[in-house]
């Protein structure tokens, strides 16, 4: 990192040294999910969804259980929900192919 990053990390982590995350999760996947939907939607949308989503699906195991379609009639609102959906399915499969599921 450059001088000039260096410096601009110090003042940012001086003005918020503990910034919160304003969407809800539960663990690092979840917020992983909540930060894919968030894209061209408002968090408070992603708030409202993730409950009903997260209750059928809070692990990539889960997750790839449930149809593509499914995802989508949950998501809908959140806007792009065809690409998010796959996003989602293909994200979740990944993760347990290639990192057992985990997200670090």
């Amino acid at each position: 990192m450059n001088q000039k990053a260096r410096k601009i990390q110090q003042i940012l982590d001086k003005l918020y040294p503990s910034p919160s995350i304003p969407l809800h999760h539960q663990d690092p996947y979840t917020l992983l999910i909540a930060v894919l939907l968030s894209a061209q939607c408002t968090d408070v949308r992603v708030n409202k969804i993730t409950p009903q989503l997260f209750e059928k699906a809070s692990t990539p195991k889960e997750m790839i259980l449930l149809s593509i379609k499914e995802i989508e009639e949950i998501i809908r609102s959140c806007g792009l929900g065809p690409k998010k959906a796959r996003a989602i399915w293909e994200l979740s499969k990944m993760l347990l192919q290639y990192h057992h599921g985990k997200v670090s």
